[in-house]
């Protein structure tokens, strides 16, 4: 059973210290790529997907955040969430299950960047819903992103169930940033601090995650290279540029 969630959270509130020096005075989320702001990318594709209502979550340079909320006209409504500690991935998003509401929601990291293949990316999570769920991952393989990825994050079988990459093992997928969760996946989460993988194992060992393979371009942004070289890819693919073979 598929659903259509109308609410999500882009969560936009970390340090991005790995992004420095254009981080230093600059949230992460507020970097430009391809003539916008990643955040700018992250609500249009939520909104292309029939989202309504985003929380933002912010900590660092959270004024900028909010200022550039301000100006963007709707859709979609967002919310910003203001965060006096950072409270990691799964803390930010359990603090705003009050605005996400009772259903299904996305959950997008405020750095994630994709280029969608023949479907939505946001799509295909909620066509593989079901109530059986608390999760659906979207993941990438690890040999079609360039960048630094280490040994991946995760291993699937043909139905998409995913297990966690053992000690030395390398596996084919990594996490793409990007989520669809029903709220009872935070059932039983701590207060204050603590990372979404926390309830991610606990949903896995319930049998209760599944994942989806991205069939599109997707980029690790994770250092001002990565930056630079996802800039030169997306304009080779504007102009045709036969150098770059991930136009």
């Amino acid at each position: 059973m598929s659903v259509s969630p109308s609410t999500a959270m882009v969560l936009a509130a970390g340090l991005g210290t790995r992004m420095r020096p254009l981080t230093e005075t600059t949230a992460k989320p507020l970097l430009r790529l391809g003539g916008r702001t990643l955040l700018d990318h992250a609500l249009n594709h939520l909104v292309d997907a029939g989202v309504r209502t985003v929380a933002v979550n912010a900590y660092w340079q959270a004024d900028a955040v909010a200022a550039h909320l301000a100006s963007r006209p709707p859709p979609p409504r967002t919310i910003l969430l203001r965060e006096a500690e950072l409270l990691e991935t799964g803390g930010g998003v359990r603090a705003a299950l009050s605005v996400l509401g009772p259903d299904p929601f996305f959950v997008v990291n405020g750095d994630a960047f994709w280029l969608n293949g023949p479907t939505s990316a946001l799509r295909r999570l909620a066509a593989a819903w079901t109530d059986a769920l608390d999760a659906v991952l979207l993941v990438q393989r690890t040999s079609n992103v360039h960048a630094e990825v280490g040994l991946g994050d995760f291993a699937l079988d043909k139905w998409g169930v995913p297990r966690r990459r053992r000690e030395r093992e390398v596996v084919p997928y990594i996490y793409a940033g990007v989520q669809l969760i029903h709220p009872r996946l935070l059932d039983g989460a701590p207060d204050g601090p603590f990372s979404m993988n926390r309830m991610w194992d606990k949903a896995m060992a319930a049998g209760r995650l599944r994942a989806v393979v991205h069939d599109g371009l997707w980029f690790h942004l994770s250092t001002p290279a990565d930056l630079a070289e996802a800039e030169q890819i997306l304009q080779a693919r504007i102009t045709g540029d036969a150098r770059w073979p991930w136009r």
